[in-house]
């Protein structure tokens, strides 16, 4: 049996049948101006468990970065970001008809390096957008100390960010507007999905707006697109929620399991002070890009089949106008990988992936 980097999560098939029997006797699949009554019960139940205020459900990681630029009026401009995550975070920037300008990440949690942040601020500046990268948090006091200062937007791509704290507080709490991802990879998913957090309720409603067309029900007020989630997917998510204490419990024994066994033998990321950290891949550090495939292509001998995040580093992808030198980010991606990490990956496949490691 071949062993890949994530298996979704899903509940026993019957519990999902019963949140979503109702939708075939309702026949509400989705909502036009206002969302499904599905996805206001999920949004309540994540509201109240992730800490937050303001959160909403939309489409899925990538439109939720699209929204939250609409929403925040950033419809040109420089953006800057990370080089170090998923395409998607430099994609959304350029689907705005705004530019992305890279900062290096710092090499012990592969963030973004704060310390590098303001020689790339020009007038053009309109906001930064950093990414909880593998879950570690960014250094968002730092961060927004340089958004107030220089009248910038903040706005997080927190994917990978789904039930970490720090200092106490939800991760995704932070900046102006904060993304999730609910895709099926994901620690807690509907199939695929997102969400935005806004940190100011005019901004929580004007995005809301925005992503059923700019419709209210009777006029269309602004600009807008389909980007609200439907009934299904929420069924699934709701279906999942209910045992998102065991998955957390689990992802963090698998995670445990693994330190034990590679301790001293392969380079990790360096956790920050202060996270509660949410498990959410488990990333390790080759010495050189040779040893990294070598290792892959053992595993793969094998079925087992890691996957390379995040590369290449995203300054160097091809369609970009612009060229940034992003040196840390091209070592660390070139060679940095994420071991198969899910919660039903049992003690003797962790085995077997460590000692061929």
């Amino acid at each position: 049996m071949s062993i890949y980097v994530t298996k979704p999560y899903l509940p026993p098939l019957e519990e999902y049948i019963n949140y979503a029997k109702d939708i075939f006797e309702t026949h509400i699949l989705t909502g036009q101006a206002v969302s499904g009554p599905k996805i206001k019960l999920l949004e309540d139940r994540l509201s109240v468990y992730l800490k937050v205020k303001n959160f909403q459900m939309v489409t899925n990681g990538t439109v939720a970065l699209q929204l939250a630029l609409k929403a925040l009026d950033i419809q040109e401009g420089e953006i800057i970001t990370t080089p170090f995550t998923y395409v998607a975070t430099t994609t959304s920037i350029l689907w705005e008809r705004c530019t992305p300008v890279f900062v290096d990440i710092e090499p012990d949690n592969f963030t973004m390096d704060v310390k590098k942040i303001e020689e790339a601020i020009t007038p053009k500046t309109r906001a930064i957008m950093p990414v909880h990268v593998f879950g570690y948090a960014c250094d968002v006091e730092g961060i927004q100390q340089i958004a107030d200062e220089h009248n910038l937007k903040v706005i997080y791509d927190a994917a990978h960010a789904f039930g970490a704290e720090y200092k106490g507080k939800s991760l995704l709490s932070y900046g102006d507007i904060s993304t999730l991802s609910f895709q099926a990879t994901k620690i807690f998913h509907t199939g695929e999905g997102g969400a935005c957090i806004c940190k100011d309720e005019n901004i929580h409603k004007k995005l809301d707006l925005a992503k059923h067309f700019g419709f209210d029900g009777t006029n269309y007020l602004c600009e807008g697109i389909n980007g609200k989630q439907e009934e299904l997917n929420a069924a699934l998510g709701l279906a999942i929620f209910d045992h998102i204490d065991e998955i957390f419990a689990r992802r963090k024994h698998v995670s445990d399991y693994y330190d034990m066994l590679l301790k001293g033998k392969i380079a990790r990321p360096k956790q920050q002070e202060n996270l509660k950290y949410n498990y959410a891949y488990y990333p390790v550090l080759f010495e050189n890009e040779k040893e990294l495939l070598s290792v892959f292509e053992r595993l793969n001998k094998n079925s087992i089949y890691p996957r390379r995040y995040f590369y290449p580093s995203l300054n160097t992808i091809p369609y970009l106008k612009d060229k940034y030198e992003c040196k840390i980010s091209e070592d660390i991606s070139s060679r940095i990988a994420c071991l198969p990490f899910y919660p039903d990956l049992t003690d003797t496949e962790i085995e077997t992936i460590c000692g061929l490691i």
